[in-house]
């Protein structure tokens, strides 16, 4: 029997098929593609992390590099937020933490060095989505970068963050808490000043004791106190929120609320009790 080429049933079967190869090509093609995008994407984080630990890598292969400092195991994760322990040539221990935020166009991101102290700043590298050139995008230049070298986040065991202003001004913690912003890009400064502020405060319990609570074990041995009330846990806090945060110790929280067994109070102001 003689094949109908101009029926309806045979166009219809030609382009079912058609339709099916093509699917099948895509999805090979994509499954073959993403182990590469997820190396890719791997590599650039591993690059910025050096980056922020001012490690210079040229001719040489940067995972290597990366695996020799931040060594499997190495990586502190608790929830989504995660701290990176670096082991330096010269034996220094640094801590990365990821950043991320908002500029004026786009996402703006990176990753904050800081010295054992896990309070002075040992290097920064930003990166941004579509930051104006020549302005906002000026956040990844070394220029930039290095006016935080040496700064403080945290002040009488708080963090304070490190503020981004534009010259001239000043913050209340000190010139030791503050950068002068780019020059014609005020949105993208403030947004990586911001940046800076909400993600720190995320932080606030490794930085002031260095250690990192499972949440099961956190109902038993850490007390919450927001704004002079004591809480279970502050996930209904956006970080936005956050003013001022304050660790006391088991000693601390012994003298203060008189409570046998609890590791450390974490006390908590919010913009509302300010108000």
């Amino acid at each position: 029997m003689k094949l109908n080429t101009n029926s309806n049933i045979y166009t219809f079967i030609y382009m079912t098929v058609v339709v099916v190869i093509v699917a099948v090509l895509l999805a090979f093609v994509n499954q073959t593609l993403k182990q590469r995008q997820d190396d890719n994407k791997q590599l650039d984080m591993q690059k910025q992390i050096l980056g922020a630990l001012k490690v210079d890598y040229a001719d040489q292969d940067p995972a290597k590099v990366y695996e020799g400092i931040i060594a499997v195991g190495d990586t502190l994760q608790f929830g989504e937020k995660q701290v990176f322990v670096a082991h330096l040539n010269d034996t220094t221990v640094k801590y990365v933490l990821p950043l991320a935020g908002k500029g004026l166009w786009g996402g703006i991101g990176g990753y904050l060095a800081l010295d054992e102290d896990k309070n002075t700043i040992y290097g920064v590298n930003f990166n941004h989505e579509s930051e104006t050139p020549g302005l906002g995008a000026k956040i990844v230049e070394y220029e930039f970068r290095e006016k935080f070298e040496g700064k403080q986040i945290r002040k009488d065991n708080v963090v304070v963050s490190v503020a981004v202003l534009k010259k001239g001004k000043t913050c209340d913690a000190g010139e030791d808490y503050q950068v002068d912003a780019i020059s014609g890009a005020t949105i993208t400064s403030e947004g990586v000043s911001k940046m800076l502020e909400v993600n720190l405060k995320e932080y606030a319990k490794f930085l002031a004791t260095g250690e990192v609570v499972k949440e099961d074990q956190q109902a038993h041995k850490v007390l919450y106190v927001v704004n002079g009330k004591p809480v279970n846990n502050i996930d209904f806090l956006s970080p936005d929120e956050i003013i001022e945060t304050k660790v006391f110790t088991k000693k601390e929280a012994l003298d203060c609320y008189g409570i046998e067994g609890l590791e450390e109070v974490i006390v908590v102001i919010t913009k509302e009790k300010e108000d």
